[in-house]
């Protein structure tokens, strides 16, 4: 096979490849606008378990899984009778439920039976509430549509909370936001390339082609058919930070491919156009065997998402892991195609790299590299315990701005009638309409419960059913299930309605094992249980895979230990940061940050470990290696760190939605603390633990005995 055979074919086919580049990115915009999008985090929690078993049957079974709590304030009975039956008109609302529905609104509410007058009335604040029960899903493109047409005929002291509001204001919220978020992070990007680099035309080539390189992981993200709001948001900030390093790569190639051919007297602009296409060649294939290198730590970390129970993990992981792969395609294809035809206008904006030389920070390094490796042993117990102390919430409305609808209403639903979630008992028609009603009393007794709406538990058993309408009926008894809606006072994701959780559990199984319980709160105690598995089944998959992929690129046995624990350490540090500042993160952000911070940030310890595995083979002494290696490599490790800092931090500043943001956060400091970890620590590793690395590596042996030689005399 003949030398640089992939970079002289990209050279010689740099306009095919920039049409086919264009061309392609038609049908990843149509996949793009066929992508669906998830708003319901609850719903990537396992099949299998029996909160998602018990949502399916409510979906199939009662055609329903979707509930909205109507509160309004000091409204005549007769204006909210005439809402409600507008409301019920709504497109894929499949009934409201009032007290009107058991009782004529001309009776006095001070005459109305107990258990009703509790479930709809509150005389304190003069409020009642409605139950909406939706034919959807709680979380389904039809659902939110309902809600919204009902948000148009509800008055100002109306308010309608749920899953379902919640869930429609998380979309309109990123859905206004999304498009921002890329904006900042390529402006960002641009004045950290542009003040780092030595032109200013060429980075806008670099962000052009990951441009396109996300489109296509966008457009193809319509073969899973739906991706999460999550993964929506971040993908395309998160694959032009990881992915802006491979660029830089090719061009810095390319300029050393350029001087090796550029005479002596000749000047930059000058060279030949066919020793610069001869150059490009040679810098493709040299660029294609370090992305290689560099990419597989990287998509390796993606992939240990995968592993996770919760199903998110595998559709971010899937998501950009392919968009790394993409990444990488087009950075040896349609970069060098767009740097060939558009020379001229790169070299008219040649500038000087304002950057200095860093030659002191290395020297300093070496010349106290033990305070440093005291430092990186002392700073490891604060980090620890800040690591495995830092408060997580599984709250998903926390996550919103308090001034959203569903925020709003949510606030009210617990001021006036002292609610916080709502929960389903589903159980099988065998049960008796007396063992309905006692087990509904018995939920009633426990600690935290409002009220439990049930037709058992608001009739009674003696009272026929048949006395009211075939709809109301519908709602509770269908597909040879029947269902009981409670309230409970303590908010998800709380201690409190954990437990409470558990006595329900208890006492439904009592009256028949098929019984189950759904809603939101048991599906966010799963979600609790389920990601503290999670945690360390990713951390420690991703270790052992990025270990593996640093084993076979190395060879060495020490050096993937010595390149994990220098990052790890970063990775505690960024994660403790938030117990000693007093702040809780989201629980995703605890599950998948480290592993995102492993597999991007593990490349500037690959860059430099590489440079100092080339100088020591060379025959150079343990000193100079690592001199060089640390010289050589800081300006890139600073940039790569710099763009992927500027790549998150503006989304993290600019978002509303506390998800994105502090992910977004954890990714920016992870990026700049990984960075002086591999700036200071790595170095002063390498020096210590030299001899360790040769004779436990295969190609870090100098060629040259004499330089052993002079090593073990150190």
């Amino acid at each position: 096979m003949k030398k640089n055979w992939l970079g002289r074919a990209v050279v010689k086919m740099r306009y095919v490849i920039l049409a086919a580049s264009l061309v392609l990115l038609v049908p990843s915009f149509f996949g793009y606008i066929s992508t669906k999008i998830n708003y319901d985090m609850l719903t990537y929690l396992p099949k299998d378990i029996e909160t998602m078993k018990g949502q399916d049957i409510m979906e199939k079974e009662f055609g329903t899984g979707g509930f909205s709590m109507i509160i309004c304030e000091d409204m005549p009975f007769k204006d909210i009778s005439e809402m409600k039956a507008k409301l019920s008109k709504v497109d894929h609302v499949k009934k409201v439920i009032w007290y009107d529905d058991f009782a004529d609104i001309s009776i006095p509410v001070e005459l109305l039976p107990d258990k009703l007058r509790k479930a709809f009335y509150n005389a304190d604040s003069n409020s009642t509430m409605m139950l909406c029960v939706f034919d959807v899903t709680m979380s389904s493109d039809e659902a939110m549509d309902a809600l919204s047409n009902m948000r148009k005929i509800v008055t100002k002291q109306t308010f309608i909370s749920g899953m379902t509001g919640i869930t429609l204001d998380t979309k309109l919220l990123t859905d206004t936001e999304a498009p921002v978020y890329i904006i900042l992070a390529v402006i960002l990007c641009s004045i950290v390339l542009a003040l780092t680099m030595d032109s200013f035309l060429a980075p806008v080539f670099f962000l052009l082609s990951i441009g396109i390189a996300v489109i296509y992981n966008m457009g193809t993200n319509v073969i899973f058919g739906r991706i999460s709001y999550v993964t929506q948001s971040l993908a395309a900030v998160l694959q032009l930070g990881v992915t802006l390093d491979y660029s830089i790569f090719l061009w810095h190639s390319y300029e050393e491919q350029k001087n090796n051919r550029r005479g002596e007297g000749v000047r930059r602009g000058d060279l030949a156009p066919e020793k610069k296409r001869e150059a490009m060649a040679a810098a493709v294939d040299a660029t294609m065997k370090s992305i290689i290198g560099s990419s597989a730590t990287t998509i390796a970390g993606f992939i240990a998402l995968c592993f996770m129970s919760y199903r998110i993990g595998k559709d971010l992981g899937l998501v950009m892991a392919k968009g790394v792969v993409f990444g990488m395609v087009v950075v040896v294809t349609v970069l060098p195609s767009l740097i060939l035809i558009f020379d001229r206008a790169i070299e008219k904006t040649h500038h000087r790299i304002l950057l200095p030389e860093f030659k002191r920070i290395p020297r300093w390094v070496q010349k106290h590299y033990w305070v440093c490796l005291v430092a990186f042993g002392l700073i490891w117990i604060p980090a620890v315990k800040g690591y495995f102390n830092t408060d997580v919430y599984y709250n998903l409305d926390r996550t919103l701005p308090k001034n959203l609808p569903s925020i709003i209403a949510g606030t009210k639903l617990e001021d006036d009638f002292d609610m916080n979630t709502t929960q389903m008992v589903i159980a099988p028609d065998s049960m008796t309409d007396k063992e309905m009603e006692s087990m509904g009393n018995e939920i009633k007794s426990v600690d935290g419960i409002n009220s439990v709406i049930g037709l058992d538990t608001i009739l009674g058993a003696q009272i026929p059913k048949e006395m009211l309408s075939s709809d109301i009926r519908d709602v509770f008894e269908q597909g040879g299930w029947k269902m009981m809606l409670m309230t409970s006072e303590y908010k998800t994701a709380s201690d409190q309605v954990n437990a409470q959780c558990d006595s329900i559990n208890k006492i439904i199984k009592k009256y028949n094992s098929k019984c189950m319980l759904v809603g939101e709160a048991a599906c966010t105690k799963d979600l609790i249980e389920i990601t503290n598995h999670d945690f360390n089944v990713v951390n420690w998959t991703s270790i052992g895979v990025v270990a593996i992929v640093l084993l076979l690129v190395f060879k060495s046995i020490s050096v993937p230990a010595i390149l994990v624990f220098v990052i790890e350490f970063a990775i505690f540090i960024n994660m403790g940061i938030p117990y000693y500042t007093h702040t809780t993160l989201p629980f995703i952000a605890s599950i998948v940050i480290g592993t995102i911070q492993l597999g991007s940030t593990v490349d500037y310890a690959v860059l430099m470990t590489s440079r100092y595995q080339t100088e020591r083979v060379s025959g150079k002494s343990r000193k100079e290696s690592v001199f060089i290696a640390h010289k050589t490599s800081i300006s890139s490790v600073l940039v790569s760190a710099l763009s992927f800092f500027g790549s998150t931090f503006g989304v993290c500043l600019y978002s509303k939605v506390d998800m994105i943001s502090s992910l977004c956060l954890l990714m920016a400091r992870g990026a700049l603390i990984s960075m002086a970890t591999v700036v200071f620590v790595l170095p002063a590793m390498l020096y210590a633990f030299d001899r360790v690395i040769i004779y436990t590596s295969i190609g870090f042996r100098p060629k040259k005995q004499k330089a052993i030689a002079e090593q073990a005399e150190k």
